[in-house]
């Protein structure tokens, strides 16, 4: 049986007039700026206008996830549609996807099947601008610390201290360590230096916390981006680069507007990776959709001990949201893969192999519970699922305590997202206030194996001697009371990729620890995590094409 791809689905789609979803929304023509027909930007002043309660917040995570993804952004888009169904004021709000997955190993990111944000091109591509506007405004930045040295260095910068990498959002492993500076005096300082994805750099991290241009460029200005001969910081406020790059994230800083396949609002802005950064959109996005609409499906990057943890201890802390509800998505195929089936087989009847894998799901609805907030599964369908593999993942929630709903979005659409949505609005409890994992006033070792041992469940935290010397040194510098955002794979609870299902006792490895003094955290590296990934084998972008008339093709 032949399947539709996400991208024709998608294209066979007749879209409203963005002006027709932004009615829908509550959002006034005035607050509108169009990008074509079906995009629009939405002015986020908005926010100081809407006079209503602010709606009800529903985070969706996931399990750790394989490497093609668990399906979170399918089950989001499909629960709101679900809700509107049911005549629920609902609005989505997600992460803007990046160019480097799109064209590596995932493919598109704006949902799947009948449960997708269209258009879907745009959205995977070039959309809005946003990322260049992010981009642009980092790249600035490394180019007058550059020009601070050439121009004889009145700020006393050691070259050997810039902790500001440039960046591009793309998938270039040739580019993350390179020598740059050659070519004589007039060429600059020869040094070493390197790229970061653009999703990894702190510049988005800044964008997705700011609650308006004002926070923005104070910031942008705190940002640390390198460090004197004696040691002491240099910010981009220093460099006299603030206003700057504040101007060229200035449209950027507004949410942008488009719709389900179901003609229903959906918000997406900013996109910070979960393994590598803080895995949330924008706040800003997050509470406008909280005043324009009662209920708002939200996402957090990867895994919940990565995206949720960072959504909670991080977003919820500076934003002041405390989510209703959180949805857990699992499926069928990921857990018989934390139980040991290899790739090629997922597709075969393993109940035993789910019982085995459901480990993972049983850590992860303990460790949501533990933040104090009600908790759900959302079984992500697959067409391959068996009766007897479901009812595992059911009696694993039963004995957990935590209900539990057949998603069938991708295939079914909104329609296939009511049994969901029932059980997400019978667990709503806006009263719920998060319990963090730790306090902002513990030490950072503290905190780091507060997230290790509660989260991770490892048995001890290593660190390296420079991720220890620069720990020391971000206490005496005056930052030992920022949080902490762990970056490592979002495949496993560990820093081992292969360490699947539910290990415990083992040890997480602190590489390097960055200052990320702007976006307001601190940034642990553990294992062999990469800020600037790599292209796989084969690409997702060798599927990818275009014919005469600019029909796109490929984008799953």
């Amino acid at each position: 049986m032949e399947f539709k791809t996400d991208i024709e689905i998608a294209q066979e789609t007749e879209m409203l007039p963005i002006s027709e979803i932004a009615k829908t929304a509550g959002v006034d023509e005035k607050y509108l700026e169009q990008y074509g027909k079906y995009k629009a930007k939405v002015d986020y002043n908005i926010l100081n206008e809407v006079k209503r309660p602010d709606g009800k917040l529903i985070l969706v995570t996931a399990i750790n996830p394989p490497p093609a993804g668990e399906g979170k952004t399918t089950t989001t888009v499909g629960l709101a549609d679900g809700m509107r169904r049911m005549g629920k004021n609902v609005l989505v709000a997600l992460r803007e996807p990046s160019l480097g997955p799109v064209f590596g190993v995932k493919g598109g990111a704006a949902g799947g099947g009948y449960a997708q944000v269209v258009p879907m091109e745009d959205i995977n591509l070039h959309f809005t601008g946003d990322f260049h506007a992010i981009g642009a405004a980092n790249n600035l930045l490394a180019a007058m610390i550059d020009n601070s040295i050439q121009q004889g260095n009145p700020l006393n910068i050691d070259p050997r201290r810039i902790a500001w990498k440039r960046c591009m959002d793309m998938n270039d492993r040739q580019l993350r360590f390179i020598v740059d500076g050659l070519g004589g005096k007039v060429n600059g300082t020869p040094r070493e230096d390197g790229f970061d994805i653009t999703v990894a750099s702190e510049v988005m991290a800044v964008f997705c916390l700011a609650t308006d241009l004002e926070d923005l460029k104070a910031r942008l200005s705190r940002i640390v981006c390198a460090y004197t001969y004696d040691g002491q910081p240099v910010t981009a406020g220093q460099i006299g680069a603030a206003g700057a790059m504040t101007a060229l994230l200035k449209d950027a800083l507004d949410p942008n507007l488009v719709q389900t396949l179901e003609h229903n609002p959906a918000i997406i802005h900013g996109g910070p990776f979960a393994n590598i950064a803080h895995g949330c959109n924008s706040a800003i996005a997050t509470r406008l959709s909280l005043k324009l609409a009662d209920y708002v499906v939200t996402e957090a990057g990867f895994g919940a001990d990565l995206g949720a943890e960072k959504f909670l201890d991080i977003k919820c802390r500076y934003a002041g949201l405390h989510p209703a509800a959180v949805v857990l998505v699992a499926t069928v195929r990921a857990l018989k893969s934390h139980g040991g089936v290899a790739k090629p087989d997922l597709s075969k009847p393993n109940a035993e192999a789910v019982r085995a894998g459901s480990v993972n799901l049983a850590r992860h609805i303990e460790n949501l519970q533990g933040f104090g907030l009600p908790v759900c599964v959302a079984i992500n369908a697959f067409p391959t699922d068996t009766a007897e593999e479901m009812d595992v993942i059911y009696d694993i929630c039963n004995k957990a305590g935590v209900p539990c709903a057949l998603s069938e979005v991708f295939a079914k659409g909104g329609e296939g997202g009511k049994a969901l949505a029932e059980t997400v609005l019978s667990i709503l409890d806006d009263s719920a206030e998060v319990q963090y994992t730790y306090e902002l006033d513990a030490p950072l070792t503290d905190k780091i194996e507060a997230v290790a041992t509660k989260i991770y469940r490892a048995g001890r935290v290593s660190y390296t001697a420079a991720a220890k010397k620069t720990l020391d040194e971000l206490t005496a510098l005056g930052y030992g009371k920022l949080p902490v955002c762990i970056a490592k794979t979002q495949y496993s609870f560990s820093d081992n990729a292969k360490l699947t299902g539910a290990p415990e006792g083992h040890t997480l490895n602190v590489r390097e620890v960055r200052l990320s003094a702007g976006a307001g955290f601190v940034v642990v590296v553990c294992g062999s995590i990469m800020t600037m990934p790599g292209l796989p084998k084969h690409p997702a972008a060798m599927d990818i094409d275009v014919d005469v008339h600019g029909k796109i093709t490929g984008l799953f």
